[in-house]
């Protein structure tokens, strides 16, 4: 009995951490982005091609992003996903890694 509760307790917990039950994470394809800017190392804005406007949270300042332009590490995939996608600053060579995304503006609505 005790080795039953003790399975149905590791499968309860198993399945309150998998992925299925967490909140997918957002993605933007890098040839959908227009521009972006960052005015303090914390927030790092995207201008989209469709009109949004997303705002990510990054984790840690990324000081030089203010003043340098940057380099996508991609692998394999154009997508740029919340809390995984890193960054590289050009010329110092700094690291960053998305935060949250945050939608600024919606897409507009045509007509």
């Amino acid at each position: 009995m005790k080795t039953i509760i003790a399975t149905v307790a590791a499968a309860i917990a198993l399945a309150a951490t998998s992925p299925a039950s967490a909140a997918p994470k957002m993605c933007v394809q890098a040839r959908d982005i227009e521009s972006t800017n960052s005015n303090d190392g914390k927030l790092l804005t995207f201008r989209m091609k469709d009109g949004r406007v997303l705002v990510n949270h990054l984790q840690g300042v990324c000081s030089d992003l203010r003043y340098e332009g940057f380099v996508w590490t991609l692998h394999g995939t154009e997508d740029i996903c919340e809390n995984q996608q890193s960054l590289k600053v050009l010329r110092s060579g700094q690291t960053c890694v998305l935060g949250k995304f945050d939608t600024v503006k919606d897409k507009p609505i045509r007509n």
